[in-house]
């Protein structure tokens, strides 16, 4: 069984796995106020200590890709690729939606959201089997509803038909069903940031 140490800064939550042989400890802090540049180090040296684990015996390091905070994202995808860089090991990424979507046990299509802001919402769309119908898309809520199926996520999402899944739980399973992926961490970014909207917009005034 691997040993690895992984990362979810992607949301107002930090959630750091350690594993150790048949050792998992999980730390998430429920709201860190994304704050997770000053938070996550220690964190993650604790996760080490409690799970005895040095980050030289880590087989890979992996990090949820997004789409999400993207300050967050890039703050967990920078940690892990410096671990895996300097100790020359595997790096890995899991996307939110997959976070979710590995977790999901559904007889019928279903959509997976996650919170963009200001009532909208990232979303892709499953198929039973798991396989993906429904490419990631940056979508309000009245079109996320309008999808007609069931939604899962991980935060509090004011959606119809929506399940909230525990996200510590739901990486824990995501990141062994990944674990043999090759390819190493590229940030997943369904749409711009504002600060590129915004540059967009002056450019295309000028």
């Amino acid at each position: 069984m691997s040993n690895y140490l992984c990362v979810d800064t992607s949301s107002r939550y930090l959630t750091v796995i350690a594993a150790k042989e048949e050792r998992v400890v999980k730390h998430f802090i429920p709201d860190c106020a994304l704050n997770h540049s000053v938070v996550l180090m220690d964190e993650i040296d604790r996760a080490l200590d409690e799970a005895q684990l040095s980050p030289a015996e880590c087989d890979f390091f992996a990090a949820v890709t997004g789409p999400g905070s993207f300050t967050g994202i890039r703050i967990g995808i920078s940690a892990m690729k410096g671990f895996a860089t300097a100790l020359c090991k595997r790096a890995a990424g899991v996307t939110s939606f997959e976070m979710i979507s590995y977790n999901v046990n559904s007889d019928c299509h279903y959509a997976v959201a996650i919170d963009a802001a200001h009532g909208n919402y990232y979303v892709a769309g499953y198929a039973p089997d798991g396989s993906e119908d429904i490419a990631p898309s940056y979508l309000s809520g009245g079109q996320t509803e309008a999808l007609g199926r069931p939604i899962f996520g991980f935060e509090e999402l004011p959606l119809a038909r929506y399940t909230r899944l525990n996200p510590d739980e739901c990486l824990e399973r995501a990141v062994k069903l990944a674990e043999g992926r090759q390819g190493g961490l590229a940030a997943l970014y369904v749409r711009k940031s504002q600060a590129e909207e915004e540059r967009a917009k002056r450019l295309g005034g000028v």
